[in-house]
This record gives structure tokens, C-alpha cells and sequence, in this order.
């Protein structure tokens, strides 16, 4: 492939590991959830703590696993609109992200939008999640509560 037909598949090629990122989410497959990221990937996720690795709980499968069953059926994720920005073997995404999941043993599920940014590099011809981060944004009325009830 050439360096211009590289470019020009490059967010396609990106937008696809994003579509597959979320079908392993629905699916609850953490291998595929965690198969497009890095060994070493800096994660800023919605759970706690402030930054996530490997030796975090929620950065392992185990920590994953245990998330996910705390869930009934699927718990799918929505990228909307994403930009993709491209330069040679670097890549970020912005996006908002709905995530839609019933809790186990609820009656009906919860739906709520936040923010994500991914950083990816090309390695040995396949991009890679090197960088995420998520954030909701809070109510800055003295409540610090987080404002889960926006909509794009």
C-alpha cells in the first residue's frame, strides 16, 4: 500500500476498531474488548482510580469480567460521530459516547453520554489503542454532581 492510500484508509481502517471495540462490548468478550490496546496503554476511564493500568482491577480481564456481570444482557456502547485525525502512524479520535446497559437484577436499563478521546498508532500495519480517555462532565453549581443526563 502506498503512504496516500495508507492515508486515506487510515479512518476507516481507525472507525472499524472502533465498531469492533463496541461489538465486544455488546457481546461481553473482554479478550476483544482488550485485543485492539497496547500492553502498556494509559487509560483514563470513567471507574475509579483517577488512572488505570495494568495492576488496576478494571485494567485486567478479571476486573473487566467482573464489571460486565454486573450487568444483564449486553452493554453496549455507541460512538457518535467521530473525528478522526490522521498523521502517518498517529491517530486520535474524539467522540461522544452513549453507554446503554441494564444492572443485574434491575427491571430496566440506563442509558447515559460522556466523552471519550482515543490515541492509536499504527504497529507492524495495524492500529492500535495506545491512549483513552473518558469524561463526564460535572455540574459546576457547588453540587459537584456528575451531569449524567446531557444529550448531544
Amino acid at each position: 500500500m502506498t503512504a496516500i492510500a495508507a492515508k486515506t484508509a487510515a479512518p476507516a481502517e481507525i472507525l472499524a476498531v472502533l465498531d469492533e471495540h463496541a461489538a465486544a462490548h455488546a457481546a461481553r468478550d473482554v479478550q476483544r474488548m482488550t485485543a485492539p490496546y497496547i500492553d502498556d496503554a494509559t487509560c483514563y476511564t470513567l471507574a475509579p482510580p483517577l488512572q488505570q493500568g495494568p495492576e488496576t482491577p478494571y485494567g485486567t480481564p478479571d476486573g473487566l469480567q467482573k464489571w460486565l456481570a454486573s450487568f444483564d444482557g449486553p452493554v453496549l456502547v455507541d460512538y457518535h460521530n467521530p473525528v478522526v485525525t490522521t498523521d502517518g502512524e498517529v491517530a486520535f479520535v474524539h467522540t461522544l459516547t452513549r453507554m446503554t446497559a441494564t444492572p443485574a437484577g434491575a427491571i430496566g436499563s440506563f442509558s447515559f453520554w460522556f466523552r471519550s478521546t482515543f490515541g492509536l498508532r499504527r504497529i507492524d500495519g495495524t492500529w492500535r489503542i495506545t491512549h483513552r480517555h473518558e469524561s463526564t462532565p460535572f455540574y459546576m453549581d457547588g453540587s459537584f454532581r456528575a451531569a449524567t443526563d446531557l444529550l448531544p
